[in-house]
């Protein structure tokens, strides 16, 4: 059992290891789009807006950050954090986004609107196109190691490989806690995909996840197999094309933190190219 004490000491470095990403933004526009809270925006980051003489694809994408951490993405809300705005914030916020680019048939080709998450933004691509929106909006959803089922206990969720020391599973419940608060919110379909009937999910799914743990960054990636059985369990019991890849050596997030030459380095190279080769199938 660990304290609080001892979960503050592995919490901070996180927090702090999530400021040092070298992440840089180059967005055609900065969008500002109007929340269902009022006196409140979006701020989006829009690529290849401009300039376009026909109707342009898009991909809606929600990035990762344990609904903590504000980072960038493609056209991208950012997961509102819960320790600011409580849910169902991050959910609002993101079908919001969508409905903005559904908006806009005269910037837009609605027949090739697709969305995607990484981790807690996987969370959001695959609540919204299985119940939020309706059958058909989505041509592809694309998710990275998200999480997938909060009604398993967090001591059953368990990396393939453990050869490293993953961090303390109460840290994994403060998140979840602070999150969903009351615990009969996590077997709602917006918290846990894991309960949403196979049938829901959008015709085209591309599920990745990793296998390994790194201690320092909680890029333990616990959430392997329940993302491995949604796509599973959506292949077996539908004829929906599910597309499934699993990075072994490759920890949470591998794609965003890398070292030169690195297996994750490859990793993200190669993961990158099967989204594309996927998303113009």
């Amino acid at each position: 059992m660990y304290s609080l004490n001892d979960l503050l000491e592995i919490a901070n470095p996180i927090r702090a290891f999530g400021k040092t990403y070298n992440v840089t933004s180059h967005p055609d526009e900065v969008l500002q789009i109007l929340s269902q809270d009022q006196g409140r925006f979006i701020r989006a980051y829009a690529y290849n807006t401009v300039n376009r003489a026909i109707l342009a694809p898009v991909l809606v994408n929600f990035h990762g950050s344990r609904f903590v951490n504000p980072l960038h993405g493609m056209t991208t809300s950012p997961a509102n954090t819960s320790k600011q705005i409580p849910r169902p914030a991050s959910v609002n916020d993101a079908e919001n986004a969508v409905r903005w680019v559904l908006s806009h048939p005269e910037k837009f080709d609605a027949s090739r609107l697709s969305i995607s998450g990484f981790s807690a933004g996987g969370l959001l691509s695959l609540a919204l196109s299985s119940v939020a929106f309706p059958q058909g909006t989505f041509k592809n959803v694309l998710t990275a190691y998200p999480p997938t089922d909060m009604t398993q206990e967090s001591l059953e969720k368990v990396a393939p490989d453990t050869s490293i020391d993953p961090a303390p599973v109460e840290l994994l419940d403060v998140f979840i806690q602070c999150y969903y608060p009351n615990p009969e919110d996590v077997k709602s379909f917006l918290a846990s995909q894991a309960v949403i009937p196979a049938e829901k999910f959008s015709d085209r799914v591309f599920i990745v996840t990793t296998a390994s743990c790194d201690r320092i960054a909680l890029a333990c990636d616990r959430f392997c197999l329940e993302g491995e059985a949604l796509g599973y369990r959506i292949r077996n019991e539908t004829a929906k094309h599910v597309k499934m890849h699993r990075y072994d050596g490759c920890e949470h997030a591998f794609d965003k933190a890398y070292k030169k030459g690195s297996v994750q380095e490859r990793a993200k190279d190669d993961f990158y190219e099967r989204t594309a080769a996927f998303l113009a199938e």
